[in-house]
């Protein structure tokens, strides 16, 4: 599978934010811990490694062979459970939410990144171990985020009425979208190889936290990934003290409010903020109840319910129920990186942007930060649409641009007509220095009228140059047809393939090959846009 790539600034995809992060823009050194460069883990294992009590490893592992129990998976999953007990073993963590037959293509590019990363890690580092680890998002409640996926530009969808964590929702009625998605997947050996993969997971898994742990071992079980649902008590009781001071204290709100106004601070770099925090950021969490814990008056209530308690009540709650308090999003990647011997967190580029946010805050609780790394992109190309992008001399550059400025462009390039301008405008501008000095000479007044002309005669050009690349477009429809009719296929609805197509449309091309190819041709640590032509 040859591979090319570009950079993220150049594909026009990315943030300014995360574009600046992976420059190394000295001002956002403060909002994280260390760069993803390999030479830079070794000072994170010492840091974590010193933090890690061996009880929190006996509770992770227990945890996990329990949920692993109902499931049949590989030796090498299960040797990378175990080893987890061991002070010298590090996990690489992805998260992502319970999609709909894992939704867009990046959920299985976050988990490639994690599997590739630890094995790199491995190779420079033997004497320590790294485990791959998807973090499932049991306990949002955004049903309506994750409840469909697209196939060949139709949406496959879920539909259900849905309250609570997504991860204890019931899988009944999906045994209906299997039907619909099996008459849009044909007979071929890859197609039924789906049908039984969605059915297996969905139609024999009573919810969706089951169904999605079983869809994802089956992926990646031969790569050692190690699944974890986090919405269990024994995990959470290690969280207790946390979640107590955020209830008495709103260490978070704080400490995220301060870093929140020294990024709006930052000079010539309005990055926004990703997420505000909340005066308590944590829900009450029980049958099909998830909803925002707030302090009234000193009382704390449960937002939507007749839920209530005094400081004292909420405590003993917490100290019983410790799985009844649900993190967001400012309190969750602490939660991970308190359970976890967690060594750097995978993402997206918006889910770095409120990592950056809480530097500060794991500084105040003493939790070692992780090294964020941004997951891996692809652009997968079959071989017909590289030969066509060659020969109709569409460079990488060029089919990221947006539909517009791709058209011009291109109608630039392939016309026999010079349409550009810029040469003449410089002409015309240069004019009108010699008319301005002569004005400066004569009388200022006419300084105005000068100027006003320059703009008149200027904006007559633009209007020419605007028909003449009209009219080109239309004497290159059937060219201008060929290349937008691919980009199009490139970048679904006008947007990257990654964030839009479910896996299922190229494993019913490509079948098994698919995710072996993905594992090779990923570079976690190379920081570039890949682009991967399959034969």
């Amino acid at each position: 599978m040859p591979t090319d790539c570009i950079s993220f600034k150049k594909t026009g995809y990315f943030s300014s934010l995360i574009c600046d992060y992976l420059d190394e823009n000295p001002e956002l050194q403060p909002f994280y811990n260390r760069f993803p460069k390999l030479e830079n883990f070794k000072e994170q294992i010492e840091e974590k490694q010193s933090s890690v009590q061996v009880q929190s490893r006996t509770v992770l592992v227990e945890t996990l062979k329990k949920q692993y129990q109902n499931i049949e998976t590989s030796e090498a999953t299960l040797k990378n459970i175990e080893s987890l007990n061991s002070e010298n073993t590090f996990t690489i963590a992805t998260g992502h939410q319970l999609n709909l037959f894992t939704g867009p293509l990046y959920f299985l590019y976050k988990i490639v990144s994690a599997i590739n990363l630890s094995n790199k890690l491995k190779y420079t580092y033997p004497e320590y171990n790294f485990v791959p680890v998807y973090w499932m998002a049991t306990e949002d409640h955004d049903f309506e985020e994750i409840n469909y996926f697209n196939f060949k530009g139709k949406k496959v969808h879920w539909n259900k009425e849905a309250s609570g964590a997504v991860g204890e929702l019931s899988t009944d009625g999906l045994e209906a979208v299997f039907d619909l998605f099996s008459l849009e997947l044909g007979m071929s050996k890859n197609a039924q190889y789906l049908k039984i993969l969605f059915k297996e997971t969905y139609v024999k898994h009573q919810n969706l936290a089951n169904a999605t742990r079983f869809l994802a071992n089956e992926l990646f079980k031969e790569y050692g990934l190690v699944i974890i649902d986090a919405n269990d008590a024994s995990l959470k009781k290690q969280f207790i003290p946390f979640m107590e001071d955020e209830l008495l204290n709103q260490t978070s709100f704080k400490n995220v409010s301060e870093t929140n106004k020294q990024i709006n601070e930052l000079e010539n770099q309005p990055y926004g903020i990703q997420v505000n925090p909340r005066e308590i950021n944590l829900f009450y969490l029980i049958d099909n109840l998830r909803e925002r814990i707030v302090l009234e008056e000193g009382v704390y209530k449960v937002i939507n319910t007749g839920i209530s308690w005094s400081k004292a009540e909420i405590q003993k709650v917490l100290l019983e129920h410790p799985e009844r308090f649900s993190p967001n999003v400012i309190m969750r990647p602490l939660y991970q990186e308190v359970v976890l011997p967690n060594l750097c967190y995978i993402g997206g580029g918006g889910e770095l942007a409120y990592w950056f946010q809480l530097k500060k805050y794991f500084n105040q609780v003493n939790v070692p930060f992780p090294v964020l790394l941004l997951r891996n992109s692809v652009l997968i190309q079959s071989e017909i649409q590289a030969e066509k992008l060659q020969k109709l001399n569409i460079l990488n550059e060029d089919i990221f641009l947006k539909r517009h400025a791709f058209i011009n462009k291109k109608v630039r390039e392939i016309s026999n007509v010079d349409i550009d301008f810029t040469e003449q405008k410089q002409q015309l501008k240069q004019q009108f220095e010699t008319l301005y000095k002569l004005a400066e000479q004569t009388d200022k007044s006419f300084l105005g009228a000068v100027k006003a002309q320059e703009v008149k005669q200027l904006k007559g050009l633009d209007a020419l140059e605007k028909r003449l690349l009209k009219a080109q477009k239309r004497k290159l429809s059937d060219q201008v047809l060929r290349m937008t009719d691919l980009q199009n296929e490139l970048f679904p609805n006008q947007s990257l393939q990654e964030r839009n197509t479910n896996f299922s449309e190229f494993y019913l091309e490509y079948g098994k090959q698919l995710i072996p190819e993905l594992i090779e041709n990923l570079e976690p640590l190379k920081c570039e846009f890949v682009l991967l032509k399959i034969k």
